[in-house]
């Protein structure tokens, strides 16, 4: 379905702040497979997110989706079929729009443009009813601007969108990060209930380990640009974040570093 192959971005390339951010990574990803991505500050994770979705375009190598190759594309050529969600709330979603205004841009993803569109009754029925399932009461607001909404009601909101018409390829990238704990939990169970149990195919980036080995079907680990652990099935169901530790130890020969990565484990 997903298909990455020898993607190799470099950024400042023959400066003397050149830095390989992905080297030569290969991955693939079969229709409906849920896949969380981990690793330390500077791994890889979302330059991987942001080549695949076209917002950086990669030195070398090739991004295929169900066999068509999209390389080359520009991000907005992407976006009928790869939905991303970002770490900033602010990010992905209309600020000035209402909210029944975003869910309509998403309805239409894909579709030609047109001069003039308008929202019909029944589309407002169908936005309520798919609001009414986050029970966030998002379903008495659809005249209301987007930039009136906390961050945990943006991102559910966000992720909506992406399942208004199903995505060929879900991108998660760190999206409760800056979400206070609580709130973290809800968009968790939602992206759970709205993506992975509808089975869109998903990369989700995290520092949190715990989740990396809960959700999905499979968990990869980066480090220096690279993809040095991949776990799934039977080896995958019965790891513990001790473990994980200790294979990129292992992978690796280095470390762990001690930022939110290791913080996240216990949370």
């Amino acid at each position: 379905m997903l298909n990455v192959k020898s993607l190799t971005k470099i950024f400042y390339p023959g400066s003397i702040n050149e830095r390989v951010a992905l080297d030569r990574v290969s991955l693939s990803l079969e229709k409906g497979q849920f896949t969380t991505i981990i690793g330390g500050n500077g791994a890889g994770k979302s330059t991987l997110l942001k080549c695949i979705a076209g917002i950086y375009q990669a030195e070398e190598g090739t991004v295929s989706l169900n066999g068509e190759e999209v390389t080359r594309l520009p991000d907005y050529r992407r976006a009928a079929s790869i939905c991303h969600v970002f770490q900033d709330p602010m990010v992905g979603t209309a600020a000035s729009l209402t909210v029944e205004e975003n869910l309509a841009l998403a309805l239409r993803r894909g579709d030609k443009r047109r001069l003039r569109w308008a929202i019909a009754d029944s589309n407002r029925v169908f936005f309520q009813e798919r609001l009414l399932s986050l029970q966030l009461g998002l379903e008495e607001r659809l005249n209301s601007p987007v930039k009136l909404l906390s961050g945990g009601q943006r991102q559910a909101l966000a992720l909506l969108m992406t399942t208004l018409k199903e995505p060929k390829l879900a991108l998660l990238d760190e999206h409760t990060a800056s979400l206070d704990p609580k709130t973290a939990n809800t968009v968790l169970e939602l992206t759970e209930k709205l993506i992975e149990n509808q089975g869109i195919t998903t990369l989700m980036v995290t520092h949190n380990m715990e989740q990396a080995l809960k959700m999905g079907h499979r968990t990869i680990m980066m480090h220096e640009g690279k993809i040095i652990l991949d776990v799934s099935g039977p080896d995958r169901k019965n790891l513990t974040v001790s473990d994980l530790v200790d294979m990129f130890y292992e992978a690796s020969g280095e470390e762990l570093q001690q930022d939110r990565l290791l913080l996240a484990k216990g949370r």
